[in-house]
């Protein structure tokens, strides 16, 4: 019978995440305190394993659990299958392990060689599903200064060894899939995907210098219908049974570029994070053209991203959107608000972390931040001392004395602080939103609201400027039991703090594709220029 005592947890995993351990889960596992002796040919290819391995037949007393060829095809097929995962297959070895059942189930097959390959199939089963939980990779490896923790898995093995006797290969992918919001979604978009890679991908449209515009007559209409069907937008495409075969729609104008097109046009747009003006120009011919390749690349990329982040979210969150531009507020009755945002721009970027909001400052001060104040800042008051009039800003030091500006050497400085006082002009408006982090960012108000209007929007120097933030303060108020009156303190005119009664908790997350229940995956700028390292670590093969 296979492997039906297990660890208390996921214990065999604790050597990879010991940082992060959690409680144990509750499976039975007998008295612990009288483990025997494993069988000498279990104890001698369990060597060279990892320790959760070791673990493993330790709490199965040394019993063998891949000895039926039956299991071993279940694994092998589990193993295949994740590739719709966005994992390598090829990284597990599933044809060794096919090669090797041969020999070592065979009738003749000594003690020693069954022990070698059983070890061999439990090892790959417990990297497999905890790659699929938790992510092939640490993020650390990739980006050194990720600072969200990556738990260790939490998966029942008692019931996955179960569905894998039952051949059930569907249900333990199930039970093992990360439980982050978006993750299947995101994975059937990559099935989709991957089947347009396997057809060739989709059309180039040439370059050009004149955009396409709605009502236009041209050759790349042609190209454009095709491009478009590549991916569903099924009311564009023309009859092509060499890459479409199940589809037999005619343009009845091919070189037309007709309202049905351009709306298809527009949706894409939206979903690149465009102008939906529905002219192809210069960016979104550059969007259409990427090739397929590189959007599946881009796809399993952020399924890593989504394994790195796979414990279900916070019923009641604020969730900022960073590459998506987007901040998005659950509330606890289900509901959900969200708003355009500004976010850094490229060299000041917009971390990625997880807190929560604890309080607001109404009619906040502004102290320069030291990158600010370096690269920008200083140089305008070294061409114009007075610009830090026309700024309503004072001069401290750091003991908070005020010193007069036309005294100072500003090319020598020393450790000033410049703090623009509360008002109209004031970069962070009416209200700031503050949550505990290292990178001195927050939530908060413009007074340059106009910018909200541009496609893209990574503007700022890290923090982020959420449109209708007066809105989202005024749910959290309410929401949180807060009993202050919003609107009486905004009208007073003092800078205050105000504490939430109960703190929100805030994810910050980067995702440059995603995708909603059903439809179309969207892709957004890798603004930070973040994919390449990923694609780049995840097409490595797995080290042994």
């Amino acid at each position: 019978m296979a492997f039906l005592v297990l660890l208390a947890s996921l214990g065999v995993f604790a050597d990879a995440t010991a940082a992060a351990a959690k409680p144990p889960h509750p499976f039975p596992m007998g008295d612990v305190g009288r483990v025997q002796p494993l069988p000498v040919p279990v104890e001698e290819a369990l060597r060279a394993s990892p320790p959760r391995v070791s673990a493993f037949y330790v709490r199965r007393g040394g019993e063998l659990a891949w000895q039926d060829r039956a299991k071993v095809a279940a694994l092998v097929d589990l193993l295949y299958a994740l590739g719709d995962e966005g994992l390598t297959p090829p990284d597990y070895r599933p044809a060794r392990l096919e090669r090797e059942a041969g020999g070592a189930l065979d009738a003749s097959a000594d003690e020693a060689a069954r022990a070698r390959f059983d070890v061999l199939a439990s090892d790959t089963l417990l990297r497999a599903l905890s790659h699929l939980q938790r992510g092939r990779l640490d993020p650390r490896d990739v980006y050194p200064g990720w600072e969200i923790p990556v738990p260790p898995p939490e998966l029942d093995l008692v019931a996955i060894t179960r569905a894998l006797e039952a051949g059930e290969v569907d249900r333990v992918l199930a039970m093992a899939r990360p439980a982050t919001e978006g993750y299947d979604a995101l994975r059937r978009s990559l099935a989709r995907y991957r089947n347009i890679v396997r057809l060739g991908g989709w059309p180039t449209l040439p370059e050009r210098r004149k955009s396409l515009r709605p009502g236009d007559v041209d050759a790349d209409v042609a190209l454009l219908r095709r491009r478009l069907a590549a991916i569903g937008e099924l009311e564009v495409m023309a009859a092509d049974v060499a890459h479409y075969p199940d589809v037999a729609l005619e343009a009845l104008a091919p070189h037309h570029y007709g309202a049905g097109l351009v709306e298809a046009v527009r949706r894409f747009q939206r979903r690149h994070m465009l102008d939906d003006d529905g002219v192809v120009g210069p960016r979104t011919r550059a969007a259409l053209n990427v090739p397929a390749a590189q959007r599946l690349a881009t796809i399993r990329a952020n399924l890593e991203r989504a394994r790195w982040l796979s414990g279900a979210p916070p019923e009641h969150r604020v969730q900022v959107d960073v590459a998506g531009q987007r901040i998005h507020y659950r509330r606890p009755d289900g509901e959900t608000w969200q708003a355009r945002i500004i976010v850094g721009q490229p060299g000041r970027a917009t971390p990625v972390l997880h807190s929560s909001i604890t309080h607001l400052t109404l009619h906040p001060t502004w102290t320069v931040p030291p990158t600010i104040l370096r690269e920008d800042v200083l140089p305008r008051v070294r061409r114009d001392p007075g610009y830090l009039i026309d700024h309503d800003m004072v001069v401290l030091t750091p003991s908070g004395r005020r010193l007069n500006p036309w005294r100072i050497d500003w090319w020598r400085p020393g450790r000033v602080i410049l703090r623009q006082r509360a008002g109209p002009e004031n970069p962070l408006g009416q209200l700031v939103l503050r949550f505990p982090n290292d990178h001195l960012v927050y939530l908060h108000d413009t007074p340059a609201q106009s910018l909200f209007r541009q496609s893209q929007r990574a503007l700022s120097s890290g923090c982020i400027r959420v449109e209708g933030v007066m809105a989202l303060a005024r749910m959290l108020f309410e929401d949180t039991g807060t009993s202050w009156n919003l609107g009486a303190l905004l009208a007073d005119g003092a800078t205050r703090n105000v504490s939430l009664a109960r703190e929100v908790p805030l994810m910050l997350h980067y995702w440059t594709a995603r995708a909603e229940a059903g439809g179309l995956p969207s892709f957004r700028p890798d603004i930070y220029d973040r994919d390449p390292a990923l694609v780049a670590a995840l097409a490595r093969p797995v080290v042994r």
